[in-house]
C-alpha cells in the first residue's frame, strides 16, 4: 500500500536523527533503519497494528529497540503516517 507522510512526520525525522546524534553515526543509522522497517511493515500489513483508544482511526506501532511510536492512519488507498513521539512524553492526546 502507498505510504504518505504528514508534515509533522517530517519534523519528527528530523528531530530524531539530531538527537540520536548525540550517540553517533552508527545509533543513528541504526534508528533510521528501523524507522524504514516498521515503515515497510505497515504497508504490506496496515491493520496489525492496534487502534489508539483516544483517537479514532489511528494506529500505533512501537519500534521496540528505540524509544518511539509510530502514529498513523489506514486510508482507502493509502497509509498516512501522522507522528512519531517519543515514549518518556506525556501521550499523545486528541487535539494536541
Amino acid at each position: 500500500m502507498k505510504v504518505e507522510f504528514s508534515n509533522r512526520v517530517l519534523t519528527d525525522l528530523r528531530e530524531i536523527s539530531a538527537a540520536s546524534q548525540a550517540y553517533g553515526d552508527q545509533v543513528t543509522a541504526a534508528v533510521e533503519a528501523r524507522i524504514r522497517e516498521i515503515i515497510l511493515h505497515i504497508a504490506e500489513h496496515p491493520e496489525a497494528a492496534p487502534q489508539v483508544e483516544q483517537r479514532l482511526g489511528v494506529r500505533v506501532i512501537p519500534l521496540v529497540r528505540y524509544p518511539y511510536k509510530l502514529f498513523y492512519r489506514v486510508l482507502a488507498d493509502r497509509v498516512r503516517i501522522l507522528h512519531i513521539r517519543h515514549t518518556s512524553r506525556r501521550p499523545w492526546i486528541s487535539g494536541r
